[in-house]
């Protein structure tokens, strides 16, 4: 009776969010607040029958209610009660429901808290997020429906991947998607922007909270992932140009392109039309990413192949969605205002040639991604477009961005001082050179590009830095007077500060983690040993452990440095009976901001005594390719919460009467 109800429940959310696009765009042709405030109500109804569709189909995993096709696929009763709950999430049918459920949500607050937004504006982004709405969820109920019965309910069912098994994976889904769905207001807000015509400081205002919001959550939720396929797949590496990590990645690139350009927009009237573009192909490349992840056209390790004829439905969302915003744009984008006009070298050219690299950098992503799919296609010729590419055509261009990056706070607006931006960064510059110079010197070996990558780390940190001195006047103005400056400084601020350290804090883990790790393997039976990054490593037992749904071979190796015991390790390769698959379990030794890094191999026999493939790798500094993108997160809900960002709060403030 339950799931009947989460049924009726699923089915009811759709035809509210059908009412929600007719009546709210009835508001707007009729300028009626009866029809608006239907149309809003339509919204939140939206939201809370999803919610309960959902709470229905997290109980059928809690209770292993097999009748439920999609239990019965991805879930048994010996899982762990985690992996139960994100078994609800773990399928596609129950991604698409989170995703749902995201998307309702999004629309349902945006619809009460868009009071301070003009009437018109209003009525067509709540029937715009009404529209997404009943698409998605027409979708989940006619061809993806995560509460179908089936006639003969299993005893036992085939459990969840052993994969997303894990932890980091179980919470990756709902940030990722927070932030994939988030972006829908923004293209709503710019489908409303097209439709009246109007993109002004007061409509770029209401854009980057959302923009803020989203990106912030999707920088946690890739870095979930990225730190999953880290410890959970046990290829030593943080990040492989996997097409689904791609596809992930592009609506990130495009939405902080987004957030530099909406404060042009805001604080000059420029860059409008190019301001809605970006709105719009935010959430198009999510809805992009959600096609190659679950339409089956790709194969990875974190995609999920199903029904070509859903990917079919899935593509036609995509297109039929993508091209009436597109269209809308081509239309109406010619009679937007083209704002201020400032000269070449001023803030708001640092924030031009910032989104002219961004969207250059998605643009090589996205042909990446996409060209051995099309080259299949239309060839029937498989190939693989990997690392060697990407490096050579994306990492020169975020380069360029990031020797840029700290000099664009520092330019005024409309006209800037060149020489005056260079004269506050030369104190960072020198200690970029000599980071530069002293890790060629010292680090072994020798690596010229890794020594380049590891002074744009310290080039952005210390860019920061010269930038609270120049905020504060420190060293100019009296300690008192400093410190007054900095306590002073808005929200807002601190969140870009954080961003930007965030980053560099990232490019040096990245620069030195990839430059700089070392990877040993080798055969090992009992007592044997393998040396890597100055470390010995002994494989001392191997034994049999009984999990709550899998058994394992652990290992146990103990690592010394000069003969001095550092830690051990415990890596284990389990098998899960339930779905007859193997996995590996990383063990990680913390080292400061490194990491020891050991898997388990399978056992053999050599000469009649048991041996296992024993892989160990040296990461250092590998903790900040983690924790750079909290930092960024972080700084992007400081931002957030300064009330001259969130919610158009310095709109409603103007708008008082005196």
């Amino acid at each position: 009776m339950l799931v009947e109800i989460g049924s009726f429940a699923l089915v009811l959310a759709l035809a509210l969010s059908i009412a929600q696009l007719g009546l709210s765009a009835a508001a707007r042709v009729r300028r009626s607040t009866t029809l608006a405030a239907a149309g809003e109500g339509a919204a939140v109804a939206a939201f809370l029958g999803v919610a309960v569709a959902f709470a229905v189909l997290l109980h059928a995993f809690v209770v292993s209610d097999f009748s439920v096709a999609n239990v019965a696929a991805n879930s048994h009763t010996d899982k762990p009660m985690l992996y139960k709950v994100a078994g609800t999430w773990g399928s596609h049918e129950g991604s698409i429901l989170l995703w749902c459920l995201a998307l309702t949500g999004y629309g349902a607050v945006a619809a009460l808290l868009s009071r301070s937004l003009p009437r018109g504006l209003r009525a067509v982004m709540v029937a715009s997020q009404g529209g997404l709405g009943a698409v998605f969820l027409a979708y989940t109920v006619f061809a993806s429906n995560p509460l179908a019965r089936i006639a003969a309910a299993p005893v036992e069912g085939r459990s969840l991947n052993p994969l997303l098994q894990d932890p980091a994976l179980a919470i990756h889904p709902p940030f990722l998607y927070a932030g994939y769905v988030g972006l829908s207001v923004v293209f709503s807000l710019a489908i409303a922007a097209l439709v009246e015509g109007r993109v002004d400081a007061a409509w770029a205002r209401w854009v980057r909270p959302w923009t803020l919001a989203a990106w912030s959550l999707l920088t946690v939720g890739i870095m979930l992932g990225s730190f999953w396929a880290y410890y959970e797949l046990g290829w030593g590496g943080w990040w492989f140009w996997d097409p689904v990590e791609n596809a992930s990645f592009m609506p990130w690139l495009v939405a902080a392109a987004l957030l530099h350009s909406a404060i042009v927009t805001e604080k000059r009237g420029a860059l409008a039309g190019w301001t809605v573009f970006l709105a719009l192909a935010a959430f198009t490349f999510s809805m992009l990413g959600a096609f190659l992840v679950r339409s089956g056209v790709l194969s990875s390790v974190h995609a999920f192949a199903v029904d070509p004829r859903r990917g079919v439905l899935l593509l036609i969302i995509l297109g039929g969605m993508a091209g009436a915003g597109f269209g809308l744009f081509a239309w109406r984008a010619p009679a937007l205002s083209p704002g201020g006009v400032f000269a070449p070298v001023s803030r708001e050219s640092a924030l031009v040639l910032n989104n002219i690299l961004l969207a250059a950098a998605t643009a090589t992503v996205l042909l990446g991604t996409l060209y051995p799919l099309i080259r299949e296609a239309v060839t029937g010729e498989a190939i693989s477009v990997g690392p060697p590419y990407f490096n050579l055509t994306f990492t020169p261009l975020m380069a360029a961005l990031l020797i840029l990056l700290p000099s664009g706070p520092l330019l005024a607006w409309k006209r800037g001082d060149a020489v005056g931006a260079v004269q506050r960064l030369w104190a960072a510059a020198l200690i970029a050179l000599g980071v530069g110079l002293a890790a060629y010197a010292l680090v072994s070996p020798r690596k010229a590009l890794g020594a380049a990558g590891l002074a744009l780390g310290a080039w952005l940190i210390a860019g920061v830095v010269a930038e609270l001195v120049e905020r504060t006047r420190a060293f100019r103005a009296p300690a008192a007077e400093s410190w007054r400056r900095l306590v002073r400084l808005p929200r807002g601020a601190w969140g870009m500060t954080l961003a930007h350290l965030g980053l560099g804090v990232f490019v040096l883990g990245a620069c030195f983690e990839t430059g700089w790790r070392q990877e040993a393997a080798e055969t090992l039976p009992l007592g044997g040993s393998l040396n890597v990054g100055g470390y010995h490593l002994s494989l001392d037992e191997v034994g049999v452990v009984e999990g709550a749904n899998f058994e394992a071979e652990r290992g146990l190796i103990r690592v010394t440095r000069a003969g001095e015991s550092i830690c051990e390790g415990a890596p284990e390769r389990r098998f899960y009976p339930a779905g007859g698959q193997t996995t590996s379990e990383v063990a990680l030794c913390y080292r400061g901001l490194s990491h020891l890094y050991m898997v388990l191999g399978e056992r053999r026999d050599a000469a009649g005594e048991p041996v296992w493939l024993v892989r160990a790798y040296w990461n250092p500094l590998a903790t900040l390719l983690f924790l750079g993108p909290l930092i960024m997160a972080l700084g992007g809900l400081v931002s957030l919460s300064d009330r001259r960002l969130r919610l158009g709060v310095a709109a409603r403030r103007r708008e008082q009467p005196a």
